[in-house]
C-alpha cells in the first residue's frame, strides 16, 4: 500500500468516524503520533481547541 493510498484510508475511516478532521489536520495528527505523541493527548487538544473556537464564536455573535 502506497502512503497516499494509506492516507485515502485514513481519511475514509476518519470521515465515517465522523471526526471532522481534514485530510491535512489528520495528516498532521498521524505524523505527531508517528514522532511519538500521545494519541490520547492530541485528540484532547483538538477537543479542547474546538470548543474554545466554539465559544469563540458564539461570543461574536452575541456582540455582532
Amino acid at each position: 500500500m502506497t502512503p497516499l493510498m494509506l492516507q485515502e484510508v485514513l481519511f475514509e475511516i476518519s470521515r465515517i468516524l465522523n471526526t471532522g478532521l481534514d485530510m491535512e489536520t489528520l495528516s498532521i495528527c498521524v505524523r505527531l503520533c508517528e514522532q511519538g505523541i500521545n494519541p490520547e493527548a492530541l485528540s484532547s487538544v483538538i477537543k479542547e481547541l474546538r470548543k474554545a473556537t466554539e465559544a469563540l464564536k458564539a461570543a461574536e455573535n452575541m456582540t455582532g
